[in-house]
């Protein structure tokens, strides 16, 4: 690798990195406002996500600029190209950030169920699992990223059982449906967030060891 191309790929990195602390941040406000019942909150993390979606287009940007300039070959290349996908994925965790939010906002002005669901211990999931992702992406550590997709069946169970909790409550207090719709979207868009994030993983995974990770495992033959 060339010293412009090295100086390059460590700037693209940065970048991905700065724009994936944007995207935590965003995710941890979005439930504080959530469980804070803060409305205020909740309409600057909305506010904010046009700063997220700026910023992604600064990283395609650098990265087409990289492949215009450096023509990267072998690992470099599906790093770029790696970064290019994940760049996309962190745009739209940044949009289900901005979705809780909203909820948050309905949420704060209405009664609240008597139901408590530790939206706190899942969106600490999600985050770590974005975290890691992004971690294995500039370490080039496709065993963090293996950790990231097997986190992903804990999310989906924590997503199920806040699911059923809450389609029962919506038996006992039909007087709180909306709000308990509300809930069962803020579980839904933090398991989208495992999803996202899983998605990072399995793109570190072919950048790392040139293998397409989400079709493991998978029968395709004809019999």
């Amino acid at each position: 690798m060339s010293a412009h191309l090295q100086r390059a790929m460590a700037q693209l990195n940065q970048k991905v990195l700065t724009l994936g602390a944007m995207v935590e941040e965003a995710i941890a406000q979005a439930v504080n406002a959530l469980t804070g019942r803060d409305g205020e909150l909740a309409a600057r993390i909305i506010e904010a996500d046009d700063n997220i979606d700026r910023f992604e287009i600064e990283v395609e940007e650098e990265c087409l600029k990289l492949l215009a300039l450096y023509q990267p070959l072998a690992r470099d290349l599906r790093q770029v190209v790696a970064v290019l996908k994940m760049n996309n994925d962190l745009e739209r965790l940044g949009d289900l950030a901005a979705n809780i939010a909203k909820r948050a906002r309905v949420l704060a002005g209405k009664p609240q169920p008597a139901i408590v669901i530790d939206y706190n211990a899942m969106a600490v999931l999600a985050r770590t699992m974005v975290k890691q992702a992004l971690d294995a992406l500039v370490n080039g550590d496709a065993e963090l990223a293996e950790k990231v997709c097997g986190e992903d069946d804990r999310l989906d169970a924590m997503r199920r059982e806040s699911l059923a909790r809450l389609q029962e409550e919506m038996q006992s207090q039909p007087e709180h449906t909306e709000a308990l719709m509300a809930l069962s979207s803020v579980a839904r868009h933090l398991e989208r967030i495992g999803d996202m994030a899983t998605n990072i993983a399995e793109d570190v995974i072919y950048m790392v060891r040139g293998e397409i990770a989400r079709h493991r495992g998978l029968d395709f033959s004809d019999g």
